[in-house]
């Protein structure tokens, strides 16, 4: 008798701590919209005490074992502007073109360089912080090739037209809206060969009500933006003016 009590004793802790495991790795959206955006900003700010720019502009946790990186900035010690969606971007110094360097539109077709990954700001024990980190885009451990025109800088009229769905008509189904704001402020090299090697030009942090908040999205990779913020580490190869035909039509 004594050791079926101890085996049902052994389970009921055993199942109790699997479901406290499951518990705080599901996320559960707050009701308060209001409350997503602080949890965002605090993730944000955390983020950018927690990382730092290698010598080639990729963001790098810093080691808590390695004191090699003792020496580095933290993201948020480095100059950085915050635009009034709440997206923040860091010019990384040295790193712009000064040659050729072009001015970005809205409407251009961009060359991008670079990572770009996707978090869910969340409370877990009364600590806020990203969680579930997503590749979005990896053109530099990928294929080593700048992605052209992604649909989420700036999508073709031809795509608006060949949908089927009335909320699929609509730019903002497509576009991250915090991102493109903020690359405006950079500018592109001129045109420079996929096979350059990268040196990134800085950070753009989008909180997710600057991305595609709760709104319904496109189904990039398959998977859902929901409340999901986005970093994107990159370098702007090129860019050149998108022909007449694509570009969309005023509402």
């Amino acid at each position: 008798m004594k050791k079926i009590f101890l085996y049902t004793l052994v389970g009921s802790l055993c199942f109790s701590a699997c479901k406290k495991d499951d518990d705080v790795a599901t996320y559960q959206e707050p009701s308060d919209i209001a409350t997503q955006d602080s949890y965002d900003d605090q993730s944000i700010k955390k983020f950018m005490d927690e990382n730092y720019l290698d010598v080639q502009g990729n963001i790098k946790p810093f080691s808590a074992t390695d004191t090699t990186d003792d020496k580095e900035k933290k993201l948020s010690a480095l100059p950085f502007e915050k635009l009034p969606s709440g997206t923040i971007y860091i010019m990384r110094d040295g790193a712009q073109p000064t040659t050729d360097a072009q001015t970005i539109k809205d409407t251009d077709i961009i060359k991008l360089m670079g990572k770009v990954n996707t978090y869910v700001a969340a409370q877990t024990d009364g600590n806020v912080a990203f969680t579930s980190q997503t590749a979005f885009l990896n053109t530099i451990n990928g294929s080593g090739i700048p992605s052209i025109d992604p649909m989420y800088y700036y999508v073709k009229q031809q795509t608006l037209d060949a949908a089927t769905t009335a909320v699929a008509k609509d730019a903002s189904y497509y576009q991250i809206p915090g991102f493109r704001e903020a690359l405006l402020k950079f500018k592109a090299f001129n045109n420079i060969s996929s096979g350059t090697p990268y040196n990134l030009q800085g950070v753009i942090i989008v909180p997710s009500r600057a991305a595609f908040a709760r709104n319904a999205h496109y189904p990039y990779l398959g998977i859902s933006y929901r409340n999901r913020s986005f970093v994107f580490n990159f370098q702007i190869y090129g860019r050149a003016d998108r022909p007449t035909d694509q570009i969309q039509k005023p509402k």
